[in-house]
C-alpha cells in the first residue's frame, strides 16, 4: 500500500477475510478437537493448566501491557516472514522462521490468532469470564498491537528504508537461472511451449533455432523452453500487480470505454 501497488480498501478486505478465517478455524479446532474430543476429560490437570494460562494473558495484565506485547508478538513474527523470504531453500526459510516465532513464543507475546485458540479452549474449561471479556480485553488490544507492530516496524520501515527516495521500477528477466532462483516459486512452462513441445536439447542449444533467437526469446539456459517462476509472473510487465492502483483504476477506465465504442 505504501508502494501505490494496493489500495487501502485492499489492505481491508484482505485483513477482513483472514481475521475471520482464522477465527473460524481456531474455533473450529477448538471446539471439535479438543473440545467435544474430551482431551480435559482425561485429566483435570490439563484443564487447571488452560485455565491458568489465559488468566495470565487476558485477565492479569492491563489493557495497555497487552497492547505492548501485541506490538513485540507480531514484530517478531513479520519479521520472520521478511527473513523467509530472503532465503533460497526450504531449510533457510525453516531457519529464518523458527528463531523469531520462538522468541514470541518463548517471552510470551500476544499475537490475535494464536489467542483465537488459546483464550477460547480456556474459555470451554472454565475460565472466571466470558467472551464479551476476551474480545474487549485481549482481542482488541492484541489485534491493534499486531497492526502495529506489523505494519509500522516492519512493513512501513522496510519500505522507508529500500523503496523510497527514487522511483524503482521492478523487472525480472528469466533468461538467467540465477534470477529465476533469485525469485524463488515454482517454476512453470508457458502454455505455448506446451503446445510445443517439439524442441529438442544439446548442452542448452536448441536445434533449429540461433543462439541469439533463443536468447531473445527469453528461455532459461540448460532449460529449452520457456520457463518463469510464480513470483517472476507476477512482476512481469503483464501482471496487475505490476501497476499502481491508480494506474490500474485508469486502465479500466479505458478499457471500459473502448468497449462502449
Amino acid at each position: 500500500m505504501t508502494d501505490r501497488r494496493i489500495s487501502v480498501l485492499d489492505l481491508l478486505k484482505n485483513w477482513v477475510v483472514s481475521f475471520f478465517g482464522n477465527l473460524a478455524g481456531s474455533l473450529f479446532f477448538m471446539a471439535i478437537i479438543t473440545g467435544y474430543g474430551g482431551i480435559f476429560e482425561e485429566n483435570p490437570i490439563y484443564k487447571q493448566a488452560a485455565i491458568t494460562l489465559v488468566i495470565a494473558k487476558a485477565q492479569t495484565p492491563h489493557w495497555h501491557q497487552i497492547f505492548l506485547r501485541g506490538i513485540a508478538a507480531n514484530w517478531l513474527v513479520c519479521l520472520a516472514v521478511f527473513l523467509s523470504i530472503q532465503a533460497r531453500d526450504v531449510a533457510s526459510k525453516i531457519i529464518a522462521i523458527w528463531f523469531p516465532t520462538f522468541t514470541f513464543v518463548a517471552l510470551a507475546f500476544d499475537h490475535v490468532v494464536a489467542n483465537m485458540f488459546i483464550i477460547p479452549q480456556g474459555i470451554w474449561a472454565g475460565a472466571p469470564f466470558g467472551t464479551g471479556y476476551y474480545i474487549w480485553k485481549s482481542m482488541i488490544p492484541t489485534l491493534l498491537g499486531n497492526i502495529v507492530g506489523g505494519g509500522l516496524f516492519v512493513g512501513v520501515a522496510y519500505w522507508y528504508l529500500y523503496l523510497t527516495g527514487e522511483m524503482v521500477s521492478v523487472t525480472f528477466d528469466p533468461s538467467s537461472l540465477p534470477a529465476a532462483m533469485e525469485a524463488g516459486g515454482p517454476m512453470r512452462r508457458t502454455q505455448t511451449e506446451k503446445d510445443r513441445d517439439t524442441s529438442h536439447q544439446n548442452g542448452g542449444t536448441i536445434h533449429g533455432l540461433d543462439p541469439e533467437e533463443q536468447q531473445g526469446q527469453r528461455q532459461l539456459p540448460q532449460s529449452g523452453t520457456q520457463m518463469m517462476s510464480s513470483i517472476g509472473r507476477e512482476l512481469s510487465d503483464d501482471s496487475p500487480y505490476a501497476k499502481t492502483h491508480a494506474e490500474r483504476v485508469k486502465q479500466g477506465r479505458e478499457e471500459s470505454l473502448e468497449e462502449k465504442v
